[in-house]
């Protein structure tokens, strides 16, 4: 009964909180709740609205993938931003620079830039485990520097091509393109969602079916224990990074090779963070970061309907805020309830432990 409720208690007071919160900005924004929630949900069965939400959610599942590979790890890999922005423009110079037979193509582009992504990361990852830098300080340090990089390699000097007005790389040849579902008037679904399911699977698989997720598990709760039972902290510092910016390298294929087949300098930014607050709000849970996902891709594509009554759609940003905030509190509440009552256990049993030898 205690677990189970050490379950369900801290998802249901966040959505109670979230919900409190989220009613709160909706009356003092002058709109009505009810009103801006029926917009909403309303908005999702009018156009391209629900597929659009589909696509988002594949973007922010695969991110927050990323993001939670670190967090068990106890790495807050910041730099997921810099690395899935790394990976995809090497995918784009390589898909654009070859034109090799169907799924090959694809398959050459998602490897470069699983590669690519992975090497962005090993930077913040070494420089942890020889000189003891925290991979906050350098993760936010080389997604600045990454702006640089994009910005010479897709330059007409180096691998860019001018396109309009707007600076490029190659486009990606059809061979390279991997068909989206369509469904008509209300829009493509990314066939790339299938990718994100399967990374999706082989997270859950890593993390509760191999002795490495075992050692990864361990390591984020116990460093200490896990250490004395044999586990090298280094290299699970190095792999867990190496594997989080592999899959934050995927991030923007979706995009690029369903729609854009380009990356240029105003390609989507900001994925990152995003990635961020979907794995907080999933708890690094294959299953919740995709309920995450979905939840934020929901509130980001619905949010247009809002102006519709009266509410500016801006209020979206601190909608999605107070949800990670509630979730996080929540769960730290019920953390720490239980640990003062598991406290207060032990405590009677040695009282009574004590009585009984006298």
């Amino acid at each position: 009964m205690t677990a189970l409720r050490g379950k369900l208690l801290p998802p249901v007071l966040a959505i109670a909180f979230s919900a409190l919160l989220c009613t709160i900005a909706l009356l003092i924004s002058g709109g009505s709740p009810g009103s801006a929630l029926a917009a909403m949900v309303t908005q999702v069965g009018k156009g391209t609205t629900a597929v659009d939400i589909v696509n988002s959610a594949t973007i922010y599942y695969l991110i927050g993938i990323a993001v939670a590979i670190g967090f068990k790890m106890n790495l807050f890999n910041i730099g997921v931003e810099g690395q899935y922005r790394i990976g995809a423009v090497a995918g784009a110079i390589v898909g654009g620079s070859t034109n090799l037979p169907p799924v090959l193509e694809p398959l050459l582009i998602i490897v470069t830039a699983m590669v690519a992504g992975a090497a962005y990361a090993a930077i913040p990852a070494i420089l942890k485990v020889t000189r003891g830098v925290s991979e906050v300080i350098t993760t936010i340090m080389l997604n600045a520097l990454s702006i640089g990089i994009i910005a010479l390699l897709i330059s007409q000097r180096a691998f860019g091509v001018l396109n309009g007005n707007n600076i490029g790389t190659r486009n990606v040849p059809q061979s390279g393109w991997i068909p989206g579902i369509s469904l008509g008037e209300h829009g493509t679904i990314f066939g790339f969602v299938v990718i994100a399911i399967l990374a999706g699977v082989g997270y859950w698989v890593m993390l509760n079916r191999t002795r490495f997720g075992f050692e990864l598990r361990a390591s984020g709760e116990s460093p200490t224990a896990a250490t004395a039972g044999g586990v090298n902290a280094k290299r699970m510092i190095v792999i867990a990074m190496l594997l989080s910016g592999a899959i934050a390298g995927l991030t923007a294929l979706p995009e690029l090779l369903g729609r854009d087949h380009t990356y240029t300098q105003i390609s989507p930014q900001g994925y990152g963070f995003t990635g961020i607050a979907v794995a907080l709000l999933g708890r690094n849970n294959p299953g919740g970061i995709a309920f995450g996902a979905l939840l934020w891709a929901f509130l980001d594509q619905s949010a247009v309907s809002l102006d519709n009554v009266g509410v500016p759609r801006e209020i979206v940003t601190i909608m999605q805020g107070a949800i990670v905030l509630s979730v996080v509190v929540s769960y730290e509440v019920i953390r720490r309830l239980e640990l003062a009552a598991e406290q207060r256990r032990v405590g009677r049993q040695l009282a009574a432990a004590a009585g009984g030898a006298a």
